[in-house]
């Protein structure tokens, strides 16, 4: 289970103007990660992502941080996520630059897509960046 890979959905956002970056994920087998699509694995991701942000909606206004790539699925190496995830986390909360913190993931995931949602369609997954 070592060598399989993590999803994770993260969210650039800001809270009255304070930064966030809440996050959940899950380990997938070798033959989800294989997948073009990240599937119902990648679904129920979103949604539990999309609720923590509601819930925590009540803090002040939600706003995204870095546009169309504010809500993000991507999948890495567990040992990424848990060392340096973290790291990229902190540095971007503390103010470092969205765009830096966008190349330093891009270097870090294995694979990686936008969130979206058109009116009358389901969420979709397009690849990024």
């Amino acid at each position: 289970m070592a060598d399989a890979p993590y999803l994770v959905a993260l969210a650039l956002v800001e809270f009255g103007g304070k930064r966030a970056l809440p996050l959940t994920g899950k380990s997938q087998s070798a033959a989800a990660s294989g997948s073009v699509d990240p599937g119902d694995d990648g679904r129920s991701l979103a949604l539990e992502l999309l609720l923590r942000l509601w819930q925590r909606s009540d803090e002040g206004p939600l706003q995204r941080a870095a546009g169309e790539a504010s809500l993000l699925l991507v999948e890495l190496p567990l040992e990424t996520m848990s060392e340096q995830l973290p790291l990229l986390k902190a540095n971007w909360i503390s103010g470092g630059e969205t765009e830096a913190f966008l190349r330093s993931l891009e270097v870090l995931v294995s694979r990686a897509w936008r969130i979206t949602l058109a009116k009358y369609e389901p969420v979709s997954f397009i690849s990024w960046p």
